[in-house]
């Protein structure tokens, strides 16, 4: 009998604990999906810091870093402080989701980026499925927005294709057009379509129009030589720094001289390793972001950036700047606090974007639709002695 007892108080002891236990695991699954219980609101960051587009990720990565700290040193937002995880996704999709499980197990409340589109694209289904709110400073494709949590900075695909062509037709840059793209990415292809869309309405002609695809993205020549051929004065390059910088030293080669003029993509032509910056000369490019202005925003955040890098920001810079005061402007505005629910901060800060207005340094009076798109004026810039400056 005294056994039985015994065993009867050690299984009730037993029962007990394992109860005890239970239940600190349920309040800590409770307290993981009701938010932060600290005074600091968690923002998670993704772009490729490391391999063939990091000087994208870099600069988002850099810049962010910079308005997280002088919005915390000027007292944080409504009292509360920021903190920014980024991770590196290399330009890679499933490593970009990876990279958001992992700052999600770290505690992210807010997605700023992922930085480039196929990316974004495959970060943006966790972020509808978690119902986190997601602002990419520079994911152009019109999907990295398809869901009603996401957010862009920068100007969509379509957007910039329309842009540029009217910014080549009002300002009479050229008569006969070609075109170079890359058929085999939605950035370049997505471009390209809303390019000829907007040539059509503002009467602009184009006389070539090349193709190339990541398998041959290496030998321009016949793509050049049709340019040539047909009497193109201006070459319309919607593709990345990387395939521009080819394009530039073949066509040279070749004594082909036309104006050159692209988009976001070449936005880093200057940092390239071993690139002859001279073929860049004239090199026009639409951004909305010029690091030559004067205005005291863009003179502070210029001087601040050098300060703490040694190098010159580039647009992808400012979009992630102005990522940082956006996200800033929405807690203000709704008074979103770190112990609520990813969920409820989401469903609070994407009905309150459509209602701000943000002055930034790639945009004046910045608004948003309920689609994700913002609403600013497109600017240009030339490549003049190795830097940036602005056409308008």
């Amino acid at each position: 009998m005294k056994i039985m007892k015994k065993f009867s108080k050690f299984l009730s002891l037993a029962l007990a604990s394992v109860m005890t236990l239970s239940l600190v695991a349920c309040g800590s699954d409770s307290a993981s999906t009701s938010g932060s219980s600290s005074d600091t609101f968690k923002l998670g960051g993704i772009g490729p810091i490391t391999g063939a587009a990091a000087i994208y990720g870099q600069n988002v990565k850099n810049a962010a870093q910079i308005a997280v700290d002088e919005i915390n040193a000027a007292g944080g937002v409504n009292g509360y402080k920021l903190e920014l995880n980024f991770q590196d996704d290399e330009h890679d999709a499933e490593k970009s989701v990876n990279a958001y499980n992992v700052i999600k197990d770290w505690g992210a409340q807010i997605l700023i980026g992922s930085v480039t589109s196929g990316p974004c694209i495959a970060v943006s289904e966790k972020t509808k499925a978690d119902n986190m709110f997601q602002l990419t400073p520079s994911g152009s494709a019109v999907e990295c927005v398809q869901y009603d949590n996401a957010f862009r900075v920068c100007f969509s695909d379509p957007g910039q294709g329309a842009a540029s062509a009217k910014y080549i037709a009002q300002n009479s840059l050229g008569t006969k057009i070609a075109v170079i793209y890359d058929s085999s990415t939605m950035y370049s292809s997505g471009i390209y379509e809303s390019f000829v869309k907007g040539a059509k309405e503002e009467n602009i002609e184009i006389v070539a129009a090349e193709a190339f695809t990541a398998d041959n993205a290496t030998d321009f020549t016949v793509q050049l030589q049709k340019a040539k051929d047909a009497g193109a004065d201006l070459v319309f390059l919607p593709i990345y720094y990387q395939e521009a910088s080819l394009i530039l030293a073949q066509a040279k080669a070749m004594n082909y001289a036309p104006k050159w003029f692209g988009v976001d993509g070449m936005d880093g032509i200057l940092s390239m390793e071993n690139f002859d910056i001279s073929l860049a000369e004239g090199v026009m490019l639409l951004t909305p972001f010029a690091a030559d202005a004067k205005d005291d925003m863009t003179v502070k955040f210029v001087s601040t950036y050098n300060e703490k890098f040694n190098d010159t920001p580039n647009q992808f810079a400012a979009d992630a700047y102005d990522a940082i005061y956006i996200i800033k402007a929405l807690i203000e505005k709704t008074g979103v606090t770190p112990d609520m629910s990813t969920s409820d901060i989401c469903d609070k800060l994407k009905a309150a974007m459509t209602e701000i207005t943000v002055d930034g340094l790639t945009g004046q009076g910045m608004v948003w639709t309920a689609d994700g798109e913002v609403n600013k004026s497109p600017r240009a810039v030339v490549i003049q002695n190795a830097a940036y400056v602005s056409m308008d």
